[in-house]
């Protein structure tokens, strides 16, 4: 339970930059699909970007990569395009190597506990920072995370990819 604590926090934490008003933002472009998202993160948008509404402008993991047994920070800006009501939902996987450990279908609302956040979470630009302590024992290995993201109504916010992730 606590890797898939971690897995979620690393891809839930960009999908929630609804935290707090930001306070500045580039004006970058939503980056289309297979392109890095913009920051210090092993992370890549999986489907094209455009007409998300989530747009992430940037997100920073220090340590990056993530590492066992340390404390995972993280920093995300984005802009939210409409609010994201009870009922939201992630299509979560998590493997190690080829072996799939997780597929399931959790309610985004109950999982932003684990980034301090709760539903509805309004639409805007808007900053999260985050804290993440990693299990010591995650075995070691080439970990890929999937997190396809959608509204009550299945629309989508963002789909993200964590892929090759090695502890």
């Amino acid at each position: 339970m606590k890797l898939l604590s971690s897995a979620a926090a690393l891809l839930l934490a960009p999908l929630t930059v609804s935290a707090t008003p930001a306070t500045f933002f580039g004006s970058q472009d939503v980056i289309s699909t297979g392109k890095s998202v913009n920051g210090n993160n092993p992370l890549e948008f999986c489907t094209d970007a455009v007409g998300d509404l989530l747009e992430i402008k940037s997100v920073d993991l220090s340590p990056n990569p993530p590492q066992a047994g340390q404390v995972l920070k993280i920093r995300a800006e984005g802009i939210l395009n409409k609010t994201v009501e009870k009922g939201a939902y992630v299509a979560l996987e998590v493997k190690y190597g080829l072996i799939t450990l997780v597929r399931q279908r959790p309610d985004l609302c109950e999982q932003l506990v684990n980034v301090d956040l709760e539903c509805p979470l309004e639409a805007g630009p808007l900053v999260l920072t985050k804290e993440v302590k990693l299990p010591a024992q995650i075995p070691p290995g080439r970990y890929t995370v999937h997190a396809d993201v959608f509204t009550k109504d299945d629309e989508r916010l963002t789909c993200l990819d964590a892929k090759n992730i090695q502890f």
